[in-house]
């Protein structure tokens, strides 16, 4: 038993999947991340130039 999960702690083979999956997730974390900053900034944005549109009173 102890020879076998001595193997198991050897073996590399899966190390190189793992790398990816997390990269990969640190890379979605950041996507979603942006997109909700994005998403609330131009919110403001619009609501704003709505706002100043409404407002507008030609010469």
């Amino acid at each position: 038993m102890v020879r076998l999960f001595r193997q198991v702690l050897k073996n590399e083979d899966g190390a190189v999947a793992v790398d990816w999956v997390v990269l990969t997730a640190a890379v979605v974390g950041l996507a979603v991340t942006l997109v909700v900053e994005l998403r609330g900034g131009s919110t403001a944005v619009t609501q704003k130039t709505g706002d100043f549109l409404a407002n507008y009173e030609p010469f």
